[in-house]
């Protein structure tokens, strides 16, 4: 494994074959998608930090969905990437919508982990608010709340290794970044997905109060040959939550659609 650093951006990049590029979401991390490395064994697998999350430095203009594309789309450039599956998890779904509807010749397939539009205005005020919060307070206590909000009460009773993997996720992002990206999340609108092409997997959690299944399947109805499945149990950490099972819808969606 080796980390790089490309403008922005810290990536870590494993293996070698067809490209799988991970994109996290709010309060993630590259390590979101540690559980799933193991299933893309014979693939270029490159895990980016979005700009002013983990190890990637706070920008100094405020992020955009589209400043993620750009960033995103520049790395691949960088790395010598044409095409690459494109995997999302929460805001990093709907970073991937927008990419694969304005580049679509760079993506052979879309997963989609806690599927989401846009905000809706409730989530975009309490993202406002979140943003001040961490400004003002840290991430303690907004690590405790996504905590006790986001996680299945199955996970937070019977997992507690997922749960300790969240807040430590949480806890340690850089409170401006962290602000900013809440920011970039509140202004998301909704890609046109029209344009969305490739084939595309949307994988929702039945307990998921953030991203819950009906969106996955709105969003499933709105892209040509997508399909949405659900997991039982399962909140909207579900690479952590339920590691196994997104292991193996992962690989077997990237493998059936591998090209060449």
């Amino acid at each position: 494994m080796t980390t790089v650093r490309l403008g922005q951006l810290v990536a870590e990049t494993a293996g070698e074959g067809p490209a799988v590029i991970l994109v996290h979401g709010l309060g993630g991390t590259s390590n979101t998608f540690q559980p799933l490395m193991g299933a893309l064994s014979g693939h270029r697998v490159i895990r980016p930090d979005l700009p002013g999350s983990g190890r990637s430095p706070v920008p100094h203009a405020a992020p955009s969905i589209e400043s993620y594309v750009e960033a995103l789309v520049g790395m691949a450039r960088a790395l010598g990437v044409a095409q690459a599956h494109f995997v999302g998890h929460s805001l990093g779904t709907i970073v991937c919508q927008h990419l694969a509807a304005a580049h679509p010749s760079i993506v052979t397939s879309l997963t989609l982990f806690g599927a989401l539009i846009e905000p809706a205005q409730a989530a975009r005020d309490g993202l406002a608010g979140r943003a001040r919060t961490a400004r003002a307070e840290g991430m303690e206590g907004i690590a405790d709340t996504i905590v006790a909000n986001t996680l299945s009460a199955a996970t937070r009773a019977g997992n507690p290794a997922a749960v300790a993997f969240v807040r430590e996720s949480l806890m340690r992002q850089d409170g401006e970044g962290y602000a900013r990206t809440c920011e970039a999340l509140a202004k998301a609108t909704a890609a046109d997905a029209r344009l969305i092409s490739a084939p595309t997997l949307i994988v929702a959690g039945s307990d998921d109060p953030v991203a819950p299944s009906s969106v996955g399947q709105t969003l499933a109805e709105r892209i040509r040959g997508a399909r949405a499945v659900v997991l039982d149990g399962c909140g909207h950490w579900m690479t952590i939550e339920k590691p196994a099972e997104c292991a193996r819808r992962l690989g077997d969606f990237v493998r059936t659609n591998d090209r060449g």
